[in-house]
């Protein structure tokens, strides 16, 4: 339920938006920033020359083969198709609900989303080891191919989650356009151009939240849609453990579980590198954010024993060797440690109020985090290794799969460019909405534009 806002003076209003600015404006990074920004930027660049690598020699740098097609490039695009989708959880649904406890949280969802589906989509251009040839995928793409379908949705919700972090973000630009003046003359110019000319008048505030409701509106069935045509190019792949038509609500409640537990651990690193975010990012956040974990979790769980059991009863051909790799065969511990530590625990510890404080969080939502990366790892290489068309005449060599340092170095780097793209945002831009904070306790948008315009 949404709490009931109370109206506050105008004093009080002024001097608190005083303190939201000194508190929530962008400021420089310190020594651990700097060198987490430098750290990032060479596995980026040890990722790009492993890429360059590839371009010149191909494919054949890495681990993947005529029977392994799909490697952990292809793992790394569902997960990240997976971690962007909490942009249209926190943002879009807790919106709509009404439910204002979202309000210093809700950026951080959006960010992810944007970082996330940005890479989505550049991990793909590495998967096909002929970017030169993506035009062709818009010159003579055939509306009959799932590939299609899924560029489609996926340039649709990469736009809708742009539109929808940049719209709320105008006002926040124009703080720092005003209130920054210590800066370099190209951050300046960035903040005016961005800005759009934001004056902080009532009727703009008005404009934006009737864009950002119409938004979470488009974005919900179009983040639904995202992760279920991801599913269905699996589906309509010959494989299996692929055959399934739980797959596309198994994507999707996967990814909310998974997209939860980013904004977690994102929350926590803010706090603990900026305390001054603990006034506005509090154990209340926390213990909401570990409710709601807990019942994607759930409904995770639920699909997941759908997944499960009906191929485990009846065991039928491919899908029996399949079953038995996962259960007891090569991947099992592998198979077992993502559903016990990256679900089970989180699910039982989530229960009890102590593990919905920060420091526990954080540890919850990092097992959640890893135990999803390897879970999409699990749905791709193992069922890769079992076709159902059988193939003979090959060596032993092409039956198994193992990622090359090339292959390893370009995944990391792609994770780390999210993080960068995060990184950078949370330098240059306030990461908690000021305006959306300042509403929730009580502030009119009329008191904002009049304090925001005084001359000093």
């Amino acid at each position: 339920m949404k709490d009931i806002i109370k109206p506050i003076d105008e004093a009080a209003a002024i001097e608190m938006l005083h303190k939201f600015n000194e508190d929530l404006l962008p400021k420089k990074f310190g020594k651990v920033g700097q060198v987490w920004v430098v750290f990032l930027c060479i596995v980026i660049g040890v990722g790009i020359y492993c890429y360059v690598k590839q371009l010149r020699q191909g494919l054949g740098v890495t681990g993947m083969g005529d029977i392994v097609s799909w490697g952990i490039y292809i793992s790394n695009f569902v997960f990240f198709v997976a971690i962007s989708l909490v942009g249209s959880l926190i943002t879009a649904i807790l919106y709509l609900l009404n439910i204002s406890w979202r309000s210093p949280i809700t950026r951080i969802a959006e960010v992810i989303a944007v970082a996330c589906i940005i890479f989505a989509g550049l991990i793909i251009i590495v998967d096909m080891g002929r970017p030169d040839r993506i035009l062709n995928m818009f010159v003579h793409g055939r509306i009959q191919s799932p590939i299609v379908w899924d560029v489609i949705v996926v340039m649709t919700y990469m736009t809708i989650s742009i539109l929808l972090l940049y719209f709320p973000l105008l006002p926040g630009i124009s703080f720092c356009r005003d209130r920054l003046t210590n800066i370099p003359k190209w951050q300046k110019t960035m903040y005016r151009w961005l800005s759009l000319g934001w004056k902080n008048k009532p009727e703009q505030y008005e404009i934006v939240k009737k864009s950002v409701t119409v938004l979470s509106i488009l974005i919900i069935p179009v983040a639904l849609s995202i992760h279920t045509v991801t599913s269905w190019l699996f589906e309509t792949t010959y494989r299996p453990g692929w055959d399934s038509t739980n797959f596309g609500a198994y994507f999707v409640s996967g990814a909310f579980m998974l997209g939860a537990g980013g904004v977690i651990a994102a929350m926590y690193i803010l706090v603990r590198f900026n305390p001054t975010y603990e006034q506005y990012i509090t154990d209340k956040h926390f213990d909401r954010m570990g409710r709601l974990l807990v019942l994607l979790s759930l409904i995770y769980f639920y699909f997941t024993i759908n997944e499960y059991m009906m191929p485990g009863y009846k065991m039928k051909g491919e899908e029996s060797a399949h079953l038995t790799e996962l259960f007891v065969g090569k991947y099992a511990f592998m198979f077992w440690s993502v559903q016990i530590i990256g679900m089970i625990i989180p699910i039982v510890l989530l229960f009890f109020n102590y593990f919905r404080r920060p420091f526990p969080m954080f540890l919850i939502s990092i097992c959640v985090i890893i135990g999803a990366w390897f879970k999409r790892f699990l749905i791709v290489i193992p069922t890769m290794l079992h076709p159902f068309l059988p193939v003979q005449q090959i060596p032993e060599a092409a039956k198994v799969y193992v990622p090359t340092f090339e292959e390893w170095s370009i995944t990391i780097a792609s994770l780390a460019g999210a993080l960068l793209i995060i990184t950078v945002f949370v330098r240059y831009f306030p990461i908690i909405s000021i305006w959306e904070v300042a509403e929730e306790r009580g502030i009119s948008h009329q008191v904002i534009y009049e304090h925001l315009n005084e001359k000093e």
